[in-house]
């Protein structure tokens, strides 16, 4: 599988990561219900598939996540990188709390190294910016763990230009992990230049926007999700009326992939990756054959006549 450098000093990671947020299983913006035997397949499914690293949070499922990362790699001989998150905890209903608090992050640090069974976090990243006041604390708090060594790079998520500029007087970070698919194209108006000029790498987020670009989606495929997923509850673009806009889009791109013989999965995918500036696109995968599925999108480049063919198909719609 291709690699991109992640930042200026930062390790060569595979054009596709594994994201875990959906293994977590259920809290606020959980996925539902998940099986941890299906959670330790899928992930040892990507590291066949020659991914290298791994994307987690303490968020995702209240800690569960990062835990069955953990029991993978007592399984491992050979570990993949690991990048994890701070900034957001939860109360006793498993809803998210925002918390950039600098001891707070300290023991977040701890409690990752602890679940994870590591002794080193390859990249630690700031979840969410929130609140504003405290994000300079938070990120002093951060580059203080990796002065300690208890991380390799520091990184940070849901960012603005501007928010990347604060930072950096302090420290540049390595990396900065946003939404992009077709989707969502915000990082476009301005973010993905600044961070090819200052040389952060980019980490993309729901590439295929949480299975919507899929193809596999229907209304009675939407029917069947679970009450507690958070596509139902909590996401506008799987509400009416956008949400059917966006299946007779994906049915269209659909067809532009099995003109070239593959999934519509490996088609959002290869759309993000075709920029340069993103240096991997993080791919989630809650059992067997998801990954296999849709890791062949590493190696496809799209050309011309396929952009201009997702371009006609996007906006006919």
């Amino acid at each position: 599988m291709r690699t991109r450098r992640l930042g200026q000093n930062g390790p060569d990671l595979t054009v596709i990561g594994l994201g875990t947020w959906a293994i977590g299983g259920s809290w606020e913006y959980g996925w539902g219900a998940q099986d941890d035997r299906d959670s330790l397949e899928a992930i040892f499914e990507a590291m066949d598939c020659g991914i290298n690293w791994i994307d987690t949070a303490p968020i995702y499922g209240c800690g569960h996540s990062e835990e069955v990362v953990g029991k993978a790699l007592k399984q491992m001989q050979k570990k993949p990188l690991i990048a994890t998150k701070c900034g957001l905890l939860w109360n006793e209903k498993r809803e998210k709390i925002h918390c950039l608090d600098r001891e707070s992050i300290f023991r977040e640090c701890e409690a990752s190294l602890r679940r994870l069974g590591i002794e080193t976090i390859d990249l630690y990243q700031l979840h969410w910016p929130v609140p504003d006041a405290q994000l300079e604390d938070a990120w002093e708090a951060m580059c203080k763990l990796a002065e300690q060594g208890k991380v390799r790079q520091v990184g940070i998520c849901n960012g603005s230009v501007e928010l990347l500029e604060r930072i950096s007087s302090i420290r540049p970070p390595a990396s900065l992990q946003n939404p992009y698919s077709m989707v969502e194209r915000g990082i476009e108006d301005s973010l993905l230049d600044y961070c090819g000029q200052q040389q952060i790498g980019v980490l993309a987020y729901s590439p295929m926007y949480k299975g919507l670009l899929t193809g596999k989606f229907s209304h009675a495929y939407m029917q069947q999700l679970p009450a507690d997923d958070h596509r139902k509850r909590f996401d506008r673009h799987f509400q009416e009326p956008q949400f059917s806009r966006y299946v007779k889009r994906a049915d269209r791109l659909q067809e532009i992939a099995a003109e070239h013989n593959r999934p519509a999965a490996q088609l959002a995918i290869a759309w993000v990756l075709r920029r340069e500036t993103v240096t991997s696109a993080i791919v989630g995968a809650r059992r067997t054959g998801q990954i296999t599925e849709t890791a062949g999108a590493s190696e496809w480049i799209l050309d011309a006549e396929i952009m201009e063919s997702i371009d006609r198909a996007w906006d006919s719609v």
